[in-house]
């Protein structure tokens, strides 16, 4: 709400800053990724509720480009359909993944009315599942028990995508940080327990009494960092692939962020005026390119831009001064938010980033960057080009080669992310 200051109005302040860095949840200020928002609506969902087979969805990318707050958006908007969707599952370093799923499939079930089942074959289930989100993979595997952790998971899920049908809704699960989940172990057996669902298929009763097979409507989405993709795809290879399918998310385009902006200057963005109504406030179209050429399509720091142009004033109106005002106090946070970046990359991975960035972009091919690299042959760096390209996202091959990763780019061949 606006507060008054005296005889002033303080228009913007921190309990109405749209502005959201930094935090998993879907910022008030959205920007892009129409691609992926309409594979949910126009494909996953669809397809799932059809009963058609549909590969789950990873989702990776650099730190800050919005990979957990893009599938957040879509779980909400999933929940809004009536959709059953788990919280975000953010798997820590050096815990058992097994265990929050574990977790969140119990309370599917829950959601399903499985608990209540008097179904021996459910109860039993049920009580498998609880152990594991106790024991995580450290539970003793005694047939005599129950089937194996990941099994017992797969088949609640199962379970619970069955309830789904019968309801037609949705099943959604979102595990975040899959980067984490370094076990070889751990890691198959839970990308088994999530793919086995995934392709399992219910045999039902057509009208007229034709017998047939049709896909669950479960949907799995996996966020993470681009590590995960050797985890999984070096370890699991082609079954992997087959059950998901992988999007490497790359910074937003300059006029994607100029429409998320559009509100604050063609119309005013609504804020409390202090006295039981509304006002509003406005950005400058100079401000709103100022934002847009800070933060070089990183979600996070469009998200601090436009958080710290909203703090350094308190009028109605944002104004280019009050872009540079604000960026020129976390220019050391955007600094190390792209040091991180290149400090997470290998040695050689990050030496062709830097020799490619010394160079002029007319002469950024593989063959000049290689020879600056003391290699005799391309082809010895074939390998790290191709990584640093459709793994992480940060350059793309062509001739000559680019930088996909702008704000990499600008730090290391300008003085961004000082301002001039």
């Amino acid at each position: 709400m606006a507060l008054r200051r005296g005889n002033l109005i303080a228009m913007r302040t921190a309990i109405n800053n749209p502005f959201t860095p930094g935090s998993d949840t879907v910022p008030v200020v959205w920007a892009g990724r129409i691609a992926q928002l309409t594979d949910w609506e126009r494909v996953v969902r669809p397809r799932r509720l059809s009963g058609l087979p549909e590969r789950g969805r990873t989702i990776l990318g650099e730190a800050g480009l919005g990979k957990s707050s893009l599938v957040r958006l879509i779980a909400a908007t999933a929940e809004r359909q009536g959709d059953w969707v788990t919280p975000q599952l953010r798997i820590p370093a050096g815990t058992d993944s097994l265990k929050a799923v574990a977790a969140a499939v119990l309370a599917l079930a829950d959601t399903a009315g499985l608990a209540v089942s008097r179904e021996k074959r459910i109860r039993d289930l049920l009580h498998r599942v609880r152990a594991v989100a106790v024991q995580g993979m450290s539970l003793t595997l005694d047939r005599a028990e129950g089937p194996e952790p990941y099994h017992a998971l797969s088949q609640l899920l199962v379970e619970v995508g069955i309830a789904a049908m019968r309801a037609e809704r949705a099943v959604l699960v979102h595990l975040d940080e899959m980067q984490n989940v370094t076990g070889e172990n751990e890691l198959s057996q839970l990308l088994i327990a999530l793919g086995d669902a995934l392709t399992h298929e219910e045999p039902v009763v057509a009208p007229g009494g034709v017998e047939l097979s049709r896909a669950l409507p479960i949907a799995v989405y996996l966020t993470g960092l681009p590590d995960f993709a050797d985890l999984a795809g070096a370890r699991k290879g082609a079954t992997f692939a087959r059950r998901f399918a992988t999007t490497v998310l790359t910074p937003i385009d300059d006029d994607d962020l100029t429409m998320s902006l559009r509100p604050f200057v063609t119309d005013g963005w609504e804020v409390p005026d202090g006295d039981g109504g509304t006002t509003r406030v406005w950005m400058t179209p100079e401000a709103a390119a100022q934002i847009v050429a800070l933060c070089h399509g990183e979600p996070f720091l469009f998200q601090l831009a436009g958080e710290r142009a909203w703090y350094a004033g308190a009028s109605s109106h944002i104004t280019a001064d009050d872009v540079r005002e604000g960026w020129a106090g976390v220019v050391g946070e955007a600094s190390l938010h792209v040091e991180r970046i290149l400090e997470r990359l290998p040695e050689r991975e990050r030496r062709f980033v830097e020799v490619m960035a010394a160079l002029d972009p007319a002469d950024r091919t593989l063959t000049t960057i290689a020879q600056r690299m003391g290699f005799a042959e391309a082809t010895q760096l074939g390998t790290t080009a191709q990584r640093l390209d459709t793994i992480r996202g940060i350059v793309e091959r062509g001739r000559p080669y680019t930088f996909r990763h702008r704000a990499v780019e600008a730090y290391l061949t300008t003085s961004w992310p000082r301002i001039g």
